[in-house]
């Protein structure tokens, strides 16, 4: 939490290296799409995870992008793929310190939306019945 904390307060220096603001925008491309959070959030909270379990974990996701987001998560740096030469194979998924730590700047997401439900459900409110005069 901590970590989160910090990542919330802090700001962005005047003279950001432009490959780190192409990486922001890679990474919340990336990131920010719905499977990529839901795997985060099932690692973090679960630890190392068999393919099989991840994905009824992540409700609602295929196989098919449950594969491309891992395999694009492993290439980010985010999780280690584990495979054991068993019978049938066994393979298993964890979040990097790297991952843990986009997790926890994450987090702030999380707590924005504790704070502002109310708001934005009423803000939705709002809109929808003008929509509706």
């Amino acid at each position: 939490m901590a970590a989160a904390q910090r990542y919330r307060i802090e700001t962005p220096p005047p003279d950001l290296d432009p490959r780190i603001e192409a990486l922001v925008n890679d990474l919340i491309g990336r990131v920010a799409d719905k499977w990529t959070m839901l795997i985060l959030e099932a690692l973090t909270e679960h630890g190392t995870v068999r393919f099989t379990q991840l994905g009824k974990l992540v409700a609602g996701i295929s196989q098919k992008m449950l594969t491309q987001t891992l395999r694009q998560m492993e290439r980010d740096g985010l999780v280690t793929r584990t495979i054991h030469p068993v019978v049938p194979p066994k393979v298993e998924y964890k979040l990097t310190a790297l991952g843990l730590t986009l997790g926890a700047a994450f987090c702030g997401v999380w707590v924005w939306a504790s704070e502002n439900l109310e708001a934005v459900d009423a803000a939705r409110q709002r809109f929808d019945q003008g929509r509706q005069v």
